[in-house]
């Protein structure tokens, strides 16, 4: 076990969060995750209604009796959803955890969690909008940098600069990402202030993991390098596998494309089909610069394992040279 404010707080044996994965973050995914001492974090936003959603907690709860959370989901979106429902379900379930994440700052659902005990985690990109949170009476507050899979938000601030001026800045503890997929980005973060980690892309290359073993291959075989950035043009900037529906949008975006044009590229539905059927080219897939550290498919259990491992002989190494 690792302890820290992190694993104190949400009951978890190692200061690790499975990143919120659209599509993919379903009961059986997040439960694998928790299982193996970390944090799995279901995504509300995959339910179309408030009973399917209902269910998939229900399940949750069956395959696990470890802690789990759910995201609610504050970005923009063609379908909207009202998160107050959501709500209801997190309370009605016992669900203690809840991540937000979105362009805005989760005012509109704090009393209601804190007032029946539930932990709040923000999830942002920038020291202002931490701060923001804080202040309305997070629990803990998630920072990605620049080199985050998905949402990146538009200041482009590397998580070796990001982390320690939010840990500078606020009191509650921070939990750290972008680039970390291995023992060394762990313990790296943890040395920035942070008290825990969070991680999605290292932990696409897993057994578990819902997604078509041709696109697990295809990150096998990516390097920092084949990632790229989308979706600036809309104020919702992303990180995403560079394959030919990343390189179709970035074409469109260049000669201003609207919102309708882009949709029909950037759609769940595409997304979805790289996923489930394995058509690499047909959506965006998220996707951070930590790919490159990623040589193997494994069981979820034992890349958390190796992980832990890792971490221990980079601290012994540094023992050394200190």
């Amino acid at each position: 076990m690792m302890k820290t404010r992190i694993t104190e707080l949400f009951g978890i044996d190692y200061p690790i969060l499975g990143g919120t994965m659209m599509h993919l973050s379903d009961a059986s995914w997040s439960a694998a995750v928790s299982q193996t001492g970390a944090l799995g974090i279901i995504a509300s936003a995959m339910f179309r209604d408030k009973e399917s959603f209902r269910r998939e907690v229900q399940k949750a709860k069956k395959l696990t009796q470890k802690p789990i959370a759910v995201n609610l989901n504050m970005f923009p979106a063609m379908q909207p959803i009202d998160n107050s429902e959501y709500i209801d379900v997190i309370l009605d379930e016992g669900i203690e955890i809840v991540e937000t994440s979105g362009h805005k700052a989760p005012e509109e659902y704090i009393d209601r969690l804190k007032k029946n005990g539930v932990k709040i985690i923000h999830k942002c990109v920038g020291i202002r909008y931490a701060k923001k949170a804080e202040s309305l009476g997070v629990d803990a507050v998630t920072v990605v940098g620049y080199e985050n899979g998905g949402a990146t938000g538009m200041l482009d601030i590397t998580t070796l600069c990001l982390v320690p001026r939010v840990v500078d800045a606020l009191t509650v503890p921070v939990i750290g990402g972008g680039g970390v997929a291995d023992g060394r980005g762990l313990l790296a973060v943890l040395s920035l202030g942070a008290e825990g980690v969070i991680m999605g892309t290292r932990l696409l290359a897993t057994k578990e993991c819902p997604i078509h073993e041709n696109l697990k291959k295809a990150l096998l075989g990516a390097t920092e390098l084949d990632t790229t950035l989308v979706l600036r043009s809309i104020q919702n900037t992303h990180r995403v596998w560079q394959n030919s529906a990343a390189s179709r949008v970035q074409e469109m975006e260049s000669r201003g494309a609207s919102l309708d044009e882009l949709f029909t590229i950037i759609k769940g539905e595409n997304m979805e089909k790289v996923f489930r059927e394995g058509d690499l080219d047909v959506g965006l897939v998220p996707c951070g610069q930590g790919v490159g550290l990623t040589k193997e498919i494994k069981p979820v259990k034992e890349v958390i394992s190796d992980i832990l491992r890792e971490a221990e002989e980079a601290k012994a190494r540094l023992q050394k040279i200190l």
